[in-house]
């Protein structure tokens, strides 16, 4: 089946297409502003200022400075895409077309944003425990979208504990990437997550063994 991508998505209403383009601007003043001053000195006054909505709007579309911060447009496309993975295709191959899908999207039209989230994402405890947050609820939708091609019950223990190590390796990634420097291609590094979760840690010293005199 044909991958899709935000141009073949339905178009979107009037009403649908403010709404998102009055959470770009949001979410772009707040970059913007953190990458002047800091997170901290940051206040949902200033985001409404510059993006020329009122604080109330601001609350509206995002409940806490940490969620215009975490969230993103992209968790439609990522279900969309692992729908429309063929059927007899292993799990490995299509979470690497899954993310790496979302990964060119995003770093495509946003990298200097999708390294300062990572950043924030080890620097700001508040913003590390709303991802974490963030990310149970996308483990959960992915878990919907599994038990669909798996034919296992959403809420089964075999595919809580398989989304979840998923959504886990994610944010280490994430986490990897910013402890060093984004020195690396976030999309290899997700390929070697992925290679953990499908074949586990490779063996080093076997334990308990001593070392010959």
């Amino acid at each position: 089946m044909a991958s899709v991508t935000p141009a073949e998505q339905p178009p979107l209403g009037l009403r649908e297409r403010k709404k998102i383009k009055t959470r770009k601007a949001i979410r772009a003043a707040t970059y913007a502003l953190i990458e002047q001053q800091g997170y901290d000195a940051t206040t949902i006054e200033q985001i409404a200022d510059r993006a020329e909505v009122s604080p109330s709007t601001v609350f509206r579309y995002f409940p806490t400075k940490e969620d215009i911060v975490i969230t993103d447009e992209w968790d439609p496309v990522i279900l969309a895409e692992l729908r429309a993975r063929p059927d007899d295709e292993s799990w490995a191959d299509v979470l690497r077309h899954v993310m790496r899908t979302a990964l060119d999207l995003s770093l495509a039209e946003q990298p200097e944003v999708t390294r300062l989230r990572s950043r924030l994402g080890v620097e700001v405890p508040a913003v590390r425990a709303r991802m974490m947050e963030s990310m149970a609820a996308t483990g959960r939708l992915l878990r919907e979208a599994l038990a669909e091609r798996s034919g296992l019950a959403p809420d089964s223990l075999e595919l809580r504990v398989f989304a979840m190590s998923v959504m886990g390796g994610l944010m280490e990634v994430s986490h990897y990437w910013a402890e060093t420097g984004h020195r690396d291609d976030v999309r290899e590094l997700v390929d070697r997550a992925l290679d953990v979760l499908e074949h586990g840690l490779a063996t080093g010293k076997p334990r308990g063994r001593r070392p010959p005199p």
